[in-house]
């Protein structure tokens, strides 16, 4: 199941980079988009949870959509 999340405060390269460390290290499978300011979770609620959680440590203001 695939899972949107919006990211608003995603702005440049570094902020892809900081998320792509965090969730490479959960192990999920995802997307970022720094064009559109999402995360897309391939996986279960869990995994989508998982997400946010790693994504709001990191300071973001992370919403599913």
């Amino acid at each position: 199941m695939l899972h949107k999340i919006s990211v608003p405060d995603m702005h440049c390269e570094k902020c892809v980079e900081r998320i792509n460390k965090a969730l490479n290290e959960t192990g999920i499978k995802y997307e970022v988009s720094l064009e559109s300011k999402t995360v897309t979770v391939d996986g279960c609620d869990h995994c989508l949870k998982t997400a946010l959680t790693e994504l709001e440590d990191l300071g973001f203001t992370p919403e599913k959509i």
